[in-house]
């Protein structure tokens, strides 16, 4: 290929990327008004809302590894039509079972573009340096997909009706179709093998109920159903591993899991889904809760941090060439914690500047993490294996996020549960009292029912209690992230900056980096 043709390639990749992560925003604003456009119900209601993050994550493996064997660009295709398909679908959808089922093909189609964005890019950028800017700039349109789907949605949501948030997929759709069979590689890997469906099987078994599990949990606490749910996701995750291990070809290679510019910046990335996500969740109930805002200006309110976080990705990608892989990560991650002491520095002052300055920096350092730990995971893996391993990010993104919700956000509730119990004045009628104590969106109903000198006393324990626990896990984030930092600094430092391996690609410097460094 020539450069005209990677870049033009990487453009394309980079617009379907846009609108597959601007979809999965806009639901954030478009969800009251889909709720009352096609009469969905409260359970309805979640189940639009999650099926697409469920389907997505239950089917990044089995896609990346069905791209290495029918071919990335084929794939990548297959899953834009589709996508394509559902929006139409979802657009004109007249009942919650029919909208449910377009945005489970969504997430499916999704799961099918996004490996192969990731595996394209390994194929068409050989040289490192251009595949860690590639890698950055593939970064900064997902960020930038996630500004659009706020600020698009809520222009759409003002002044048509609901199903126009799906339907204006469908000419950058078409646009993708047209012009990506003319400049994206038509590549299979040899060596990959026929697809093993049984192993996707397993795969499937085991991520499914496991994402559906955790999102439960997250919601409802540890019910009966989703603590089965969770052991059959183990049950089948266990035959999955067993089954890869006698396999010649696997699915899913666990020998990448030895190579450290493999697994460390997955479990960096791990760590980081499951508490950024929930310091995220509890940062927008305060922006509507306590701060008063609109979910529109709430979800604006990101839109500085994803802005400059797009911003930065590429620029990372060109610092890699001069700078250790570690040493980049590791100022990133210490922007990362930056964010997070002015976030509990504005829970004391009730500053909104400070949360959205906050967020700001900790979005941006979160760009060397993905941008430069996405080069080093994809260029880790064998060719043939690249549209698995691209898979694994976005795998440990979906656990870490319901995860933290599940298990940092227990914490965040119970911390808030307790000082309200404690806190409360005996004035307040027991039933309301245990009602505000749940959580800060039933005090605010609860102080709406009650006279105003006392609904100013119950909101304002509850807003100093929320504030509280926020302040709690901000503070916890904080100091696991500077974990985090140990951890990359010990275990990548001898990594050498992109295209500084004698020309070696990121998986022979990877190896060089295992024998010369730390014992594995």
């Amino acid at each position: 290929m020539t450069r005209v043709q990677e870049w033009a390639g990487l453009g394309v990749m980079c617009l379907a990327t846009l609108f597959v992560a601007a979809d999965a925003f806009v639901l954030m604003l478009a969800l009251p008004h889909v709720a009352v456009g096609v009469g969905a119900d409260g359970i309805e209601q979640l189940w639009i809302a999650d099926i697409y993050a469920i389907m997505l994550g239950s089917l990044l493996i089995t896609m990346g590894g069905l791209g290495d064997r029918i071919g990335r660009r084929r794939l990548f295709l297959i899953g834009v039509a589709g996508f394509g398909v559902a929006s139409v679908l979802a657009a004109y959808a007249v009942e919650p079972t029919m909208l449910i089922a377009a945005r489970a093909l969504l997430g499916m189609a999704s799961a099918a573009a996004i490996p192969s964005t990731l595996g394209l890019i390994r194929t068409m950028f050989r040289d490192p340096k251009r595949m860690g800017l590639a890698f950055g700039i593939w970064a900064s349109f997902y960020t930038v997909g996630a500004v659009l789907g706020l600020v698009i949605g809520g222009v759409l949501l003002a002044n048509f009706w609901w199903g126009s948030v799906f339907l204006v997929n469908v000419p950058a759709v078409a646009l993708v179709l047209i012009v990506g069979p003319l400049v994206l590689p038509k590549h299979r890997e040899v060596e990959a093998g026929r697809p093993d469906w049984s192993s996707s099987l397993l795969s499937l078994g085991a991520i499914l109920p496991t994402v559906w599990g955790v999102k439960e949990v997250s919601r409802d606490g540890w019910e009966l159903l989703p603590i089965a749910a969770l052991a059959v996701g183990v049950a089948f995750g266990t035959a999955f591993v067993r089954r890869q291990r006698k396999l010649t070809r696997p699915l899913l290679d666990l020998s990448l899991f030895r190579n450290r510019s493999f697994s460390i910046p997955l479990l960096a990335m791990f760590i980081q889904a499951v508490l950024t996500g929930t310091v995220m969740l509890l940062l927008m109930l305060d922006f509507q809760l306590v701060q008063g805002l609109t979910p529109l200006q709430a979800g604006l309110s990101l839109a500085p941090g994803l802005i400059l976080s797009s911003l930065c990705a590429p620029v990372v990608g060109v610092l890699a060439r001069r700078f250790r892989p570690a040493y980049l990560m590791a100022c990133g991650e210490a922007l990362v914690i930056v964010g997070m002491v002015l976030v509990f520095l504005g829970g004391n002052t009730n500053g909104t500047a400070l949360f959205i300055l906050g967020f700001a920096l900790w979005s941006a350092g979160g760009s060397p993490l993905l941008a430069v730990g996405m080069t080093l995971m994809v260029g880790s893996a064998p060719p043939e294996r690249a549209g698995a391993a691209s898979s694994m990010p976005q795998v440990s993104a979906e656990l870490g996020n319901g995860i933290g919700v599940a298990v940092v956000g227990s914490v965040a509730v119970a911390l808030y549960h307790a000082s309200m119990t404690d806190s409360l004045p005996p004035e307040v009628p027991a039933d309301a009292a245990a009602t505000a104590g749940q959580s800060i969106a039933n005090a605010a109903e609860t102080a709406a029912t009650l006279p105003p000198d006392l609904a100013a006393v119950v909101f304002e324990h509850a807003r100093e209690a929320f504030t509280g626990s926020l302040q709690a896990v901000t503070a916890f984030t904080a100091v696991a992230l500077a974990g985090v930092i140990l951890l990359i600094v010990a275990r990548l430092r001898h990594v050498k900056p992109f295209g500084q391996e004698d020309s070696a690609g990121p998986e022979e410097n990877a190896q060089a980096t295992d024998a010369a460094g730390d014992p594995r």
